[in-house]
Parts: C-alpha cells; structure tokens; sequence
C-alpha cells in the first residue's frame, strides 16, 4: 500500500511547501482553520502559522508559496468588523 493510502481510499497528496521545515501545505491549512476556530477576529500570519506549527521561518525561499497556500484557505478572510481599520485611522489622522 502506498503512502498516504487507506484500504482503497485516495488520499490527498501533501506538498512540502518549507523544506527548512518540512511544512506541508495541509499543516499550513490546518494551522489556519485553528486559528480562526479558535479566535474569529484575529488576523492570520504567516509568522503565527510558523508559531502554531512549533516552527520558524528561516531562508524565506518558500514565502510566496506558504502566502499561496495561506491564501487558498476559505477561513483567512480578515473578518469584516476589522475590514477597512488602516483606511479608517489614516483619514481620522487626516482631520
């Protein structure tokens, strides 16, 4: 039997998406869904990915694919009542 394969079941493939840490792709996913179950209103990072992980960034080479990923996940919208801060304080600056 194959890696990955249960009794005739397909199982998805994972891709390691940090090879200094051998992150795959479904930890990124899953890293991201527990933090949005476990707290709505925060925002999601790939550094807070790296900390749920137990890990750290090292080389960097793998940002714009971990930033793929994260991004691929329906639960990483920034929530709506935080929608829109940055521009609300930069023209309440501007009065």
């Amino acid at each position: 039997m194959a890696a990955g394969q249960n009794d005739g079941d397909v199982a998805e493939l994972s891709m390691i998406v940090c090879h200094c840490n051998a992150i795959t792709d479904h930890e990124i996913r899953s890293a991201v869904d527990w933090m949005r179950a476990a707290n709505p209103d925060t925002i999601v990072t790939p550094g807070k990915v790296y900390r749920a992980l137990g890990k750290q960034a090292e080389c960097g080479g793998c940002m714009s694919v971990f930033l793929d990923t994260m991004r691929s996940c329906d639960t990483l919208k920034v929530p709506v009542q935080l929608r829109g801060l940055c521009r609300a304080s930069k023209e309440g600056a501007g009065s």
